[in-house]
């Protein structure tokens, strides 16, 4: 029997993975990630259930997948000609660059050959130590430690740490990475782009990877790819260090006395928290005296009428401000259509947040015109930026916006919330991540 076919009859496609930001972890919402969110779509498209198998090392997995162990492994893993060898792979579904990693403080390497004046360590099993060896036939002095035990992410820490020099990294990471230790900077790139795609066993029976490769003409042709990785990785393109330096700043110095506020209104209308005060960071940087030139005011910048509307009655108490911020956006979400999926709903409220349900329903509208789909967050922030150009939104019920102020302010409330849930999740760790970080001058990553 087919191994398609076995699959089907089991009900269940065995998924070899690994624990990363990048790939399949658990957050607030439940487990997320690029490579979960891609094979729960396919097991889904086959009618089975995925069971994700996760190794104690990257080695493990490649091991695993070449033995025949499990199905599919999707974990970040890159298409390599030596392992082509080996495995099989479906169609890529990102391109990244490897790039040495540094931190900050320390001196920068700007080329291959200053790699030997410090520690160098990657994990063994990687491509990166392929592309290294590539570099030491036209560089005999350079030379690397590898780690056995320790994960690409681990050793990104140690970095941090300055418990070692340097070490390599996909460029999709380092862009998660470089939210959580933002001293780290990317020196240079030490390899093409290179493709990341699913690893399949090599054998005659290619009745399961040729559903991949259906499976993915599909989801690159209806957008579907697209958003997943928007939704993984659009909100880290832009990484300000000194706004990452300021907010971690605040959370020692500002948010412990307005944590319980936050806690209570999310309790209150079902919200998480951590989102909640996302917003009233974004909305004032959890300054409850703020003051704008329009009028608003407070932890969540709430104007007069709005405020009236809430029965918030002085706009500048904390506790007033959040509770009434809270259940605005409470009410925003509640008028977002349930068949939208999160996070893409919340996304939405937040926009609605920002400019009003009405500007969000014309960048809707707007979508729907163009072919594009009014459900999708992806889809509707590409056109939001369409409400301040005469030309469109002359055709709107609502008028004039300032369109890319929301794309703006929900990417940052995007981040600022996947910082809180990073740091509140590792609060208890040996290294105080709370502890305010010097306002230095940024390095520009190359």
């Amino acid at each position: 029997m087919p191994l398609l076919e076995q699959i089907k009859s089991s009900g269940e496609l065995r998924v070899i993975t690994r624990y990363s930001p990048t790939t399949y972890f658990e957050g607030p919402e439940g487990y997320s990630g690029i490579e979960y969110d891609l094979i729960q779509l396919f097991a889904e498209r086959m009618g089975v259930r995925a069971r994700f198998i996760l190794p104690d090392n990257f080695n493990q997995i490649l091991s695993l997948i070449s033995e025949g162990e499990a199905d599919i492994a999707a974990a970040g893993i890159t298409a390599t000609k030596k392992r082509n060898h080996w495995m099989r792979f479906a169609p890529a579904y990102q391109k990244i660059t490897e790039q040495i990693i540094y931190r900050s403080g320390t001196s920068r390497p700007r080329s291959i050959n200053d790699l030997s004046k410090g520690i160098l360590e990657v994990f063994r099993g990687s491509s990166h130590i392929e592309t290294l060896s590539a570099h030491r036939q036209k560089n005999f002095d350079l030379q690397w430690l590898t780690s056995d035990t320790l994960s690409s992410d681990e050793l990104i820490e140690l970095v941090d740490l300055q418990l070692i020099d340097y070490t390599v990294a996909d460029s999709n990471q380092v862009a998660l990475y470089r939210q959580f230790f933002p001293k780290l900077h990317v020196a240079f790139d030490i390899s093409e782009p290179r493709e990341l795609a699913w690893a399949l066993t090599k054998s005659d029976d290619t009745s399961l990877y040729d559903e991949t490769v259906k499976f993915f003409i599909e989801i690159k042709k209806d957008g579907t790819l697209e958003r997943l990785i928007e939704k993984n990785f659009g909100h880290a393109k832009t990484f300000n260090y000194v706004g990452n330096c300021t907010f971690r700043t605040h959370i020692k110095q500002r948010l412990p006395a307005l944590q319980p506020f936050f806690e209570s209104a999310a309790q209150l209308y079902n919200l998480d928290w951590k989102l909640l005060a996302a917003i009233g960071y974004q909305e004032s940087h959890w300054n409850p005296k703020a003051v704008s030139p329009t009028g608003v005011r407070g932890i969540m910048m709430l104007t007069q009428s709005t405020a009236r509307q809430l029965k918030v009655k002085n706009r500048l108490d904390p506790q007033e401000s959040i509770f009434g911020g809270a259940r605005y956006f409470a009410q925003r979400l509640k008028k977002i259509p349930e068949r939208i999926p999160e996070p893409d709903r919340s996304w939405m409220a937040l926009t609605a947040y920002n400019i009003g349900f009405g500007h969000l329903e014309d960048a809707r509208i707007l979508t729907e015109k163009q072919s594009g789909n009014p459900d999708s967050w992806l889809d509707v922030e590409q056109r939001l930026p369409l409400l301040s150009k005469k030309k469109w939104y002359q055709q709107t019920r609502h008028g004039y916006a300032r369109g890319r102020e929301p794309v703006i302010y929900v990417g940052n409330i995007r981040r600022y919330y996947d910082l809180l849930t990073w740091l509140t999740k590792e609060k208890d760790s040996t290294v105080d991540i709370f502890e305010p970080l010097p306002l230095e001058k940024e390095i520009p990553a190359l």
